[in-house]
């Protein structure tokens, strides 16, 4: 379930393959991604209060 933000929080099940960007605790787009595999768990972010919104679903 995505956070209020409308973010997915580390350690969350990713719920679609693909390029997930990295969103600033205040909501700004970091200009970072991660690749993240479906069922996998989100991968711990660099920064506390930080969430994963998903850029490009993988085909």
């Amino acid at each position: 379930m995505a956070s209020k933000n409308n973010g997915f929080k580390p350690g969350q099940t990713v719920p679609t393959s693909g390029q997930w960007g990295l969103v600033g605790p205040r909501g700004g787009n970091t200009g970072q991604e991660v690749t993240s595999v479906k069922g996998e768990p989100f991968p711990p972010t660099p920064k506390p209060h930080m969430t994963y919104k998903l850029n490009d679903k993988t085909k």
